[in-house]
């Protein structure tokens, strides 16, 4: 019961063992890295040949294998990294007690603690992880294990550590350094599905583009009208104008109308020359009360037309300005 809550309160922590236990873990790292060293030379050699034999498939899915490897590699020098920043800074961990981390050291604390749950080769990072958590508490670690907000844990330990699979482009950009290095050009043409993310790409910046432009038209239009009141008096005075034209058309075609009245009156008159004066003027009488009657009613005609010419006007004035209001 005793050494549980030690190990709780952080009091069990001792700067000599945990000075020992990071010396080790520096030897490890030295050790490990010959061994994925080796693989990375292996996996290369594998590629190199596959290159040769025209197998430039094959030797993409190969890739895989080196990739993983120096990223492992990576990962371990970080590591190595890490371990010398405690060394030199073991005088602030082994501070008073109940301290919490500082912020110096945040990040490699919780990079460590991160790159031991991933590394199951590695008993003495294990060691180092248990020594910390007791100095900071379960919570600072579980929040570094599971990548929770504020984590510290460095982004590129992570990236070195995920098991996603590399992306068509980094294989690629791998395969090509190998293949230049035996002075062997690749035939391997994009992946589609590269293809397919540019032309989404490209899709959609359009219609953003589409949308943009959408919204400058439409800020445009709202600063030509900025109130309802304005939008109505421009329509009101268009409604005028087109008044105006209507009644000038009307006014046009009496006049026209009255001209060809005469023109068949004169017409008539000397086509009748041989009837006598009293007849003639008789005619002529006849003649000028029908035309002034029809004229009549080709004003009264046309007054209708151009009544219903200036309702329809005022018509679509009105839902103009309806439109207008609702727009704005």
């Amino acid at each position: 019961m005793g050494r549980k809550l030690d190990a709780l309160l952080g009091r069990n922590f001792k700067v000599s063992k945990f000075k020992t236990i990071t010396k080790l873990a520096i030897s490890r790292i030295s050790i490990l890295s010959n061994q994925h060293q080796a693989r990375l030379s292996h996996a290369c050699s594998d590629v190199k040949e596959l290159l040769q034999l025209n197998h430039q498939d094959r030797a993409l899915l190969r890739i895989e294998r080196v990739t993983m490897e120096k990223n492992m590699l990576d990962a371990l020098s970080m590591i190595e990294l890490y371990c010398h920043l405690l060394l030199d800074r073991i005088k602030l961990i082994g501070k008073k007690r109940g301290e919490p981390c500082p912020e110096e050291l945040k990040e490699a604390v919780s990079s460590l603690i991160y790159a031991a749950s991933r590394c199951g080769e590695f008993p003495e990072l294990h060691k180092i992880r248990a020594a910390l958590t007791s100095k900071y508490g379960r919570d600072f670690a579980a929040r570094a294990v599971e990548l929770r907000n504020n984590c510290e844990v460095s982004p590129k330990m992570v990236q070195k550590f995920s098991t996603r699979k590399p992306s068509y482009e980094t294989r690629l950009k791998v395969l090509k350094e190998i293949a230049s290095e035996c002075g062997i050009t690749l035939d391997l043409e994009e992946d589609d599905s590269v293809n397919d993310h540019k032309r989404l790409q490209d899709t959609v910046l359009s219609e953003e583009t589409k949308q943009a432009e959408h919204f400058s038209e439409s800020m445009k239009t709202r600063r030509k009208y900025r109130d309802v009141a304005d939008a109505a008096q421009e329509a009101f005075q268009s409604a005028a104008y087109a008044a105006n034209a209507a009644r000038a058309a009307v006014e046009l075609s009496m006049s026209l109308s009255i001209d060809k009245g005469s023109e068949d009156h004169h017409g008539s008159d000397n086509e009748g020359g041989n009837v006598s004066d009293f007849g003639t003027s008789s005619t002529t009488k006849a003649h000028m009360t029908n035309t002034s009657a029809a004229s009549r009613e080709t004003k009264d005609l046309d007054n209708r037309q151009s009544f219903e010419k200036i309702e329809t006007v005022e018509e679509r004035t009105q839902i103009s300005t309806e439109q207008a209001s609702q727009t704005i």
